[in-house]
């Protein structure tokens, strides 16, 4: 449990930092939207659990790649958030702070940020839940330690009623996960 919880913990964090980065780099810049924005659609298309063992053959066995793995399947979701939100904000209310002589950084922070925290919270409570998943994918692929580990092993033995019990550990997990995000939201 603890292995599979720091893989997801740390692949959340990971692809949450490079989902806002890149987000609103993407949210506030036409240009580097236009060149990158198809690269990014192209790899949101690749089916992450696909992709789980060329990222253990890139990042071996240890918990880089499970970090990479839940990062990689958590990014998508709060990037595309990200993006929607910072661009949500009314553009009279734009063209208002412009009015008053506000500067670009006072726009974003005042009016964009504050109007995109239920997207990027909406990104948050899903990246937490695939981090998790992707987490999971990667034990199952390469894993010597973790619950999806667990469950590999308890398929070889065929061990059915164990593998429920990871299952269900693996909800109540998900469950608990959430709620945290959930809380950090009611309180932002």
């Amino acid at each position: 449990l603890y292995v599979t919880v720091t893989e997801t913990l740390l692949g959340f964090v990971v692809g949450s930092i490079l989902a806002l980065a890149l987000g609103t780099v993407i949210a506030l810049s036409r240009r580097v939207e236009y060149y990158l924005y198809p690269f990014v659609v192209m790899f949101q298309a690749m089916p992450k659990v696909a992709l789980a063992p060329l990222i253990i053959v890139w990042f071996g066995l240890g918990l880089t790649s499970k970090v990479a793995q839940a990062a990689f399947t958590a990014f998508f979701p709060l990037m595309v958030n990200t993006i929607a939100g910072l661009r949500s904000a009314d553009e009279d209310r734009v063209a208002l702070m412009r009015s008053l002589d506000a500067s670009e950084m006072q726009i974003f922070t005042m009016l964009r940020v504050p109007g995109a925290m239920p997207f990027i919270m909406a990104g948050f409570e899903i990246a937490m839940v695939l981090s998790l998943i992707g987490a999971i994918v990667a034990e199952f692929v390469g894993g010597q330690r973790g619950l999806g580990m667990l469950i590999m092993s308890m398929t070889f033995n065929m061990d059915v009623a164990g593998q429920f019990s990871v299952l269900l550990l693996l909800s109540v997990l998900g469950l608990i996960l959430n709620a945290i995000i959930v809380a950090i939201r009611r309180r932002v």
